[in-house]
């Protein structure tokens, strides 16, 4: 096996096609997070953005973004970001995880949505994840008959709540695909408050997730399309939500709605027009993305497996790594799998939060707090 290093960004067009192959051959790589066209964004905006490529008999037959600091930590592509991470490769493809590790200059790798097939990296997952997926299937006539037939416990809340804002705002109108950047710009605006409010860092905080969402918006590919999708209740939009897809499957990204017609359920019912949509453009698979929440048990059809974990070679950096990374990421999995630890967290959050937003002046200006 021969390995190359690829910027992400600078990748050909010849290595590009045979990385949709390879995406095309196994349904485990249909997500849009594996494919280059992620990987090309995380590299423009956020910089040191890595594929290595394997060739076998001199073709090239395996493909890994990753993203490498000065000190020879990896990470795979989009750590924190994307909700699933793998080695894309031609089917019965393996490889020496060491050797991997080598060629890319890393003495570890982290990941934390690896995908359930990935064996040679079996040895260094430390935990496995459930990571809600639903099925989806064109619909016989309107949203609403799809509705009834999908999900027939909270159609008629759902339907009802969607006339009664109908009623209030004007009459409701969705858009799966939104071309209006300024959709994009209200949507982080309203993420971004709700990151505020519930004690979450501000993702959109960042200027370069922000330029990663703003560059995404803009690719138009068969293999990877960014979607923004809108609700709209007469002229005024109430919730909307973006995120990447492939030819089959959508994957569930930034969801947000504005706070004041949140008895309406909007988060609910945008999740629900997008999935109707989505299934009448051709999607096969919602990827929800790992994590619990109330409304992905309400849609879920089944669960995925995910794993997290540290690839290492014999290093000191890696042992170190390892030592810092496992008890943090060990705590935050302990809070999340035990509702007694993790709704008091939620709600110390929230707490922070309300703090946080209401310490502010009537200019907007944040008071200062001490450290």
């Amino acid at each position: 096996m021969h390995i190359t290093i690829h910027r992400a960004e600078h990748l050909d067009a010849s290595l590009s096609r045979a990385w949709h192959k390879a995406m095309d051959e196994s349904p485990d790589y249909a997500n849009p997070f594996l494919a280059p066209e992620f990987a090309a964004g995380i590299g423009e905006c956020r910089g040191g953005a890595r594929v290595a490529v394997l060739h076998e008999n001199g073709e090239p037959v395996g493909f890994l973004p990753y993203e490498r600091n000065s000190f020879g930590v990896g990470r795979a592509i989009g750590l924190g970001l994307s909700d699933c991470q793998a080695l894309v490769h031609r089917p019965g493809i393996t490889w020496d995880t060491e050797q991997l590790l080598r060629a890319c200059g890393l003495s570890v790798f982290e990941f934390d949505h690896l995908v359930e097939e990935q064996k040679p990296f079996g040895r260094y997952v430390t935990g496995t994840f459930p990571s809600p997926v639903l099925d989806l299937k064109p619909g016989d006539g309107d949203y609403a008959q799809w509705l009834r037939a999908a999900y027939p416990g909270i159609a008629k809340t759902t339907l009802k709540k969607e006339r009664r804002l109908g009623r209030d705002l004007g009459e409701m109108r969705f858009v799966f695909d939104e071309r209006d950047p300024r959709m994009l710009r209200t949507l982080m605006r309203w993420k971004s408050a709700q990151y505020r409010r519930t004690g979450r860092m501000d993702r959109f905080a960042r200027p370069w997730i922000v330029d990663l969402a703003d560059h995404l918006f803009q690719v138009r590919e068969e293999h990877f399309t960014g979607v923004l999708s809108v609700v709209y209740a007469g002229d005024r939009p109430v919730a909307a939500h973006f995120g990447p897809r492939s030819r089959t499957v959508l994957a569930a990204w930034f969801t947000a709605y504005d706070p004041e017609f949140r008895y309406y359920s909007p988060g609910l019912i945008m999740h629900l027009r997008m999935a109707e949509a989505a299934a009448r453009d051709g999607v096969r698979l919602m990827d929800m993305g790992r994590g619990d929440k109330e409304y992905k048990d309400w849609l879920k059809t089944r669960e995925l497996r995910v794993a997290e974990g540290f690839a290492t070679r014999p290093h000191p950096v890696a042992t170190a790594h390892r030592l810092w990374r496992r008890p943090v990421r060990g705590l935050r999995n302990t809070v999340l799998a035990h509702p007694t630890l993790r709704e008091p967290a939620d709600r110390l959050l929230k707490t922070v939060g309300s703090l946080r937003t209401s310490g502010r002046t009537d200019s907007g200006s944040a008071v200062p707090r001490a450290r």
